[in-house]
């Protein structure tokens, strides 16, 4: 029941868009038709999934104080946590290199129309900010950490998808062209999160 929990809470009450508005950049630059909103929020969902729980066993044991002690009782004291950044980015790094080679390999097509979104879910601060709550949250064990890397993937996909959706009906309305592009998106995200606050009332 915790685990079933914690990944409803993911999705939607902590959800990286619309409760903490991360990864905002390619979340607007890649919402404009539904199937590129797909193709990103799938390739999230994969990098999410595989970085954080690896981040939690670099957490676990290399980087947090008195994480080495497996190795030898003499590094019981060493605290390797202020490396925390630098890694996880790292390991985002080489999975996001992973999820654009094989993107370019089997649809060039979507390759094309992400752009330079692609490459940029290494700095997509969704990504990151999955592996430093998982840090900070302190899980017990590495499935809890997958179901949250799992969730919030889920969360950030479900956003873009949402929002792809409502762009694209967008398109045949009258709006002002003060409004048009990014201006009325900023706004439809202000109301989904509003929309989205009301699951902060679900007891879990």
């Amino acid at each position: 029941m915790e685990t079933l929990n914690l990944f409803i809470k993911s999705i939607f009450i902590d959800n990286m868009v619309f409760s903490f508005f991360f990864g905002m950049c390619s979340y607007i630059a890649v919402s404009k038709n539904v199937k590129t909103a797909m193709g990103l929020g799938l390739a999230v969902i994969f990098v999410m999934l595989t970085t954080v729980p690896l981040n939690y066993l670099l957490n676990e044991y290399v980087l947090k104080a008195g994480a080495l002690q497996w190795i030898s009782p003499a590094f019981a004291e060493v605290d390797l946590s202020f490396l925390s950044f630098i890694l996880f980015i790292a390991v985002i790094a080489s999975f996001v290199q992973l999820v654009e080679m094989v993107v370019e390999k089997f649809s060039p097509s979507l390759y094309n129309q992400l752009g330079i979104f692609l490459p940029l879910i290494a700095v997509n601060c969704a990504i990151m900010g999955g592996s430093l709550f998982m840090q900070q949250r302190n899980f017990p064990d590495v499935g809890q950490a997958v179901v949250y890397g799992l969730g919030s993937g889920i969360g950030w996909w479900l956003a873009i998808i949402i929002m792809a959706a409502i762009r694209e009906k967008l398109t045949y309305s009258n709006i002002p062209n003060a409004l048009k592009g990014p201006g009325i998106a900023f706004i439809v995200t202000g109301l989904l999160g509003m929309a989205f606050m009301i699951f902060s009332g679900i007891q879990l």
